[in-house]
């Protein structure tokens, strides 16, 4: 093997690879298309395979040896497709390889009403295959908007007065649930002074392309007393019959159920 081939193959002067979007706009049951550019190096080089995949920044709690609960983030690819097999790419050479991935039904949400939610990073992950090493592209960020029932369930809560507080992936899952993903999303909202009771509503989504499961936990201001499992509520939306229910009428009188049961309001 002469010097340049054997500085290729430890990644200097090796062929390189840039992706980009065609729109960063996606849904969860869409799809995402771009295009992956490979430059050739300085050397030729045999190409063993190339892909793309979504990747998204989870938290992750874990318990040190003196039992002390801390947390971490940590960046989970949860979705890869194979986009090209093997080629040989000449020095200098430029090799384009357009695409059309699916985006899962679980990916969770990073816009809404054209803001993006606090706190969430997903998008596209490149990986060029070159004799057993990897080259990995920069992480380009999609803006994953909510699907029409999910709008519905959001807006709702905007109807009753919540304010956004944060959203978060966490790693884990929801018993009861159709998640096939790793971690979850948890979108925290703010209460209004009418729910005085109340710190913060969490909610989730996990769907699939018929039906949504929801979680929905309400959580409450220190010094109340003790909750139950009334404070918490999931139940399965049905994704093209979802425009049947007032749900703001629907979050209201389980707010309000818990929090007359309760003495919160």
């Amino acid at each position: 093997m002469g010097f340049k081939k054997l500085l290729a193959s430890l990644g200097a002067g090796g062929a390189s690879v840039e992706t980009e979007l065609l729109a960063a706009d996606v849904v969860p049951g869409g799809t995402v298309q771009g295009s992956v550019r490979v430059q050739g190096g300085s050397v030729e080089q045999r190409i063993e395979g190339l892909s793309v995949g979504l990747q998204a920044r989870v938290e992750v709690d874990r318990t040190d040896a003196q039992g002390r609960e801390t947390e971490y983030h940590q960046n989970i690819e949860f979705h890869r497709e194979r986009i090209g097999g093997e080629f040989v790419i000449a020095p200098g050479a430029v090799h384009d390889v357009p695409f059309t991935m699916e985006v899962p039904w679980e990916t969770p949400v990073t816009m809404f009403m054209g803001r993006t939610l606090t706190g969430m990073r997903v998008g596209v992950t490149t990986e060029l295959a070159i004799a057993r090493a990897v080259d990995k592209g920069d992480l380009d960020p999609v803006n994953v908007h909510p699907l029409p029932a999910q709008e519905a369930l959001l807006d709702a809560f905007g109807q009753l007065g919540f304010a956004f507080k944060s959203a978060d992936l966490e790693k884990g899952r929801l018993h009861h649930t159709r998640q096939r993903l790793p971690f979850y999303q948890e979108i925290e909202f703010r209460p209004p002074s009418r729910y005085r009771g109340l710190s913060e509503v969490e909610l989730t989504f996990v769907a699939d392309g018929r039906e949504m499961d929801v979680v929905l936990e309400m959580d409450k201001k220190p010094g109340l007393f003790s909750a139950g499992s009334d404070t918490h509520r999931s139940f399965t939306m049905d994704l093209d019959a979802f425009e049947q229910t007032d749900w703001a009428q629907y979050l209201h009188q389980w707010l309000a159920e818990v929090g007359a049961k309760r003495n919160w309001f």
